[in-house]
């Protein structure tokens, strides 16, 4: 799993204190006053494998997002507001304190540096897993301080005995008829965007771009298909930098044929130091690491713009678009007959928490060219629905009663594409509270995937048309509306999103026809329940006319909304048309894969209202 979520920690708690003073001894021994461990891995990843979540085996915080700093008097975790409630209840008794990053009054990591290293004192971090945009923010507060880098040493491996070492799994070719587009092709692509830039040499660190370019998936991931390596492109000349154990006579052959040479993993810090003098080098300090960065001669010069590939991939050929209609399909029939066993059977046998994950996996793993779960199920009954990011564990694993909400987010890689989706299902009668909550949602929901906008706006310009009907009753989400999602890779893809509030120094990806986006509005009140409703989106061509080229979406997810928990008179007439017009699509589509009694039972779940 990517995601681990304990409620019940208290025993394990003496480890964390053990293992940051063993940290502390380490740090004392090296001269460093302040160590920072960011999520990551060497790739600026944002799942990693088990030999990476370095973070986690500090701290016991095991949320995908989040950094902690550790000082010989003080230790801090800094996280989103996905995983305020995750992070109080694993950093409680550790003496690790939570800073609640975006709340008025909580210094950000850069700050914290800047007020607490003193002159003389050495700021640590190994600069292998540290991105390099923000080894630079750490490098800058340094300075400032009087204070200096030290970045060559892992001092959490020193103190990781047992430490998982990175998975030998297979690489696989994803075929054209599932890609739409040859590596080679894609190379010409890049070496165009290098050559607009004037770039002699480009670095690729990123591993979804990677895997997109070279048309290989992988399993060095959790639920992410790719492989850990790097890639180096020039004029005539590629490069990739991977482990020998995970290539095959098949890969190499393969790669061969492009013309790409296949070099050591970490052999790539001395080749960047050998760049020619006055080389222009193309990369995203946003995706490399530190030690990349720096291992580049001061007298080469650095291009520091988004990786081509990252709008390239984002914007879905035609192959992708028709693949990724049947992936939803799959997924929607898999998820409806989920929907349809929750709401016959709860009451009457015993369902919790992770029997109605592993349910809906056994009956997605019937669908034809299923690779893997796009990432770990999130399954949230009542309370736990409440927590953003809640993944069961043995130890918080509760049975599903026939009363409250049923969070659910899940979703499968298939060959023809990734689906993301989540549900909120009504257990039982609801109060009036919850469906008014629920009906927000879900106004929410339909009318970001109805807006018609002109060509050139961003998700920033949209995400108020999904948060309205929340701020109309005083409610919000402290969470992006959308992400964009891969084609068999992560399932949070960039640069397209929805969100109103753009991270510090981030720019608004304008939406372009191809590109697939999540709806996902929500409400989550802490002690009670939480209520998310999601569908990805697909960016079409609308009308064009005197004002310019208009575009709009298409749904691509196919699983009926919960009508139990709907409340039709707080729907304006335009919305209630919406729904009844995508539960007639959702019927039409997923009615013919089901027996005969779930179809019956999905006339009635697609009813008009």
């Amino acid at each position: 799993t990517t995601e681990i979520y304990t409620l019940s920690l208290h025993d394990a708690l003496p480890i964390f204190k053990e293992r940051v003073q063993a940290l502390r001894e380490k740090m004392k021994a090296s001269g460093v006053a302040m160590y920072v461990v960011p999520s990551t891995d060497c790739h600026e990843s944002e799942y990693v494998s088990e030999h990476f979540r370095a973070r986690a085996f500090i701290t016991g915080f095991t949320g995908s997002a989040g950094t902690a700093v550790i000082a010989q008097d003080d230790a801090g975790l800094w996280t989103d507001g996905r995983y305020f409630l995750q992070a109080e209840a694993q950093l409680q008794g550790t003496g690790i304190r939570l800073f609640r990053m975006g709340e008025p009054g909580v210094p950000t990591v850069e700050e914290y540096i800047q007020e607490h290293l003193e002159k003389g004192e050495k700021l640590g971090f190994d600069g292998r897993i540290m991105g390099a945009s923000r080894a630079l923010a750490f490098a800058k507060a340094a300075e400032e301080n009087g204070a200096s880098l030290f970045t060559e040493e892992d001092l959490i491996g020193e103190i990781w005995a047992d430490r998982p070492e990175v998975p030998d799994a297979d690489l696989f070719v994803l075929e054209e008829k599932w890609s739409g587009e040859t590596t080679d092709k894609k190379l010409a692509r890049v070496r165009k965007a290098m050559e607009e830039k004037g770039a002699d040499l480009h670095v690729l660190a990123s591993l979804c771009d990677i895997a997109w370019l070279l048309n290989i998936r992988g399993g060095d991931i959790p639920c992410v298909p790719v492989v850990l390596s790097f890639l180096t492109v020039t004029k005539k000349e590629c490069t990739w930098y991977v482990r020998p154990s995970v290539i095959t006579e098949k890969i190499r052959n393969y790669v061969a044929d492009f013309g790409i040479a296949i070099k050591g993993y970490d052999e790539i810090y001395g080749d960047l130091k050998k760049v020619p003098a006055g080389s222009k080098v193309l990369l995203d300090q946003g995706t490399v690491n530190y030690r990349l960065l720096t291992s580049i001669p001061e007298e080469a010069e650095v291009l520091n713009c988004p990786n081509p590939t990252e709008l390239m991939k984002a914007v879905k050929n035609g192959t992708e678009q028709m693949n990724l209609h049947q992936s939803h399909l799959k997924e929607g029939v898999a998820f409806t007959r989920f929907m349809y066993w929750l709401k016959t059977k709860v009451g009457k046998e015993k369902i919790t928490e992770i029997s109605a994950a592993e349910h809906l996996a056994a009956l997605r793993s019937e669908q034809k060219d299923l690779v893997e779960l796009s990432f770990s199920p999130i399954c949230g009954y009542g309370a736990h629905g409440a927590i953003v990011h809640y993944s069961a564990t043995e130890e918080s694993d509760v049975e599903l009663k026939p009363e409250s909400f049923f969070l659910v987010d899940a979703g499968g890689h298939y060959l023809d594409g990734t689906t993301d989706t989540t549900r909120t299902f009504a257990m039982g009668p609801l109060t009036d509270e919850q469906k008014q909550m629920y009906t927000a949602v879900l106004r929410g929901n339909l009318n970001l995937s109805h807006a018609r906008f002109l060509k050139g706006c961003s998700g920033y310009n949209l995400d108020v048309i999904c948060r309205t009907p929340l701020w109309q009753i005083g409610m919000d989400y402290k969470h992006g509306t959308g992400h964009g999602v891969g084609y068999l890779l992560n399932v949070h893809e960039g640069p397209n999103t929805f969100r109103w509030k753009l991270p510090e120094g981030a720019n608004a990806a304008e939406l372009e026809p191809g590109m697939v986006t999540t709806d996902e509005p929500g409400i989550y009140l802490e002690g009670k329940y939480g209520i998310r409703l999601e569908n990805e989106l697909l960016c079409v061509e609308g009308p064009k006319n005197e004002y310019g080229q208009f575009l709009e979406f298409e749904i691509l997810t196919l699983i009926p909304w919960d009508l139990d928990a709907v409340d039709p008179a707080r729907m304006t007439e335009q919305e209630r048309t919406w729904l009844n017009e995508y539960h007639h699509t959702v019927y039409e589509a997923i009615a013919p894969h089901l027996p005969k009694e779930e179809q019956e039972w999905l006339a009635h779940a697609t009813r008009a209202i």
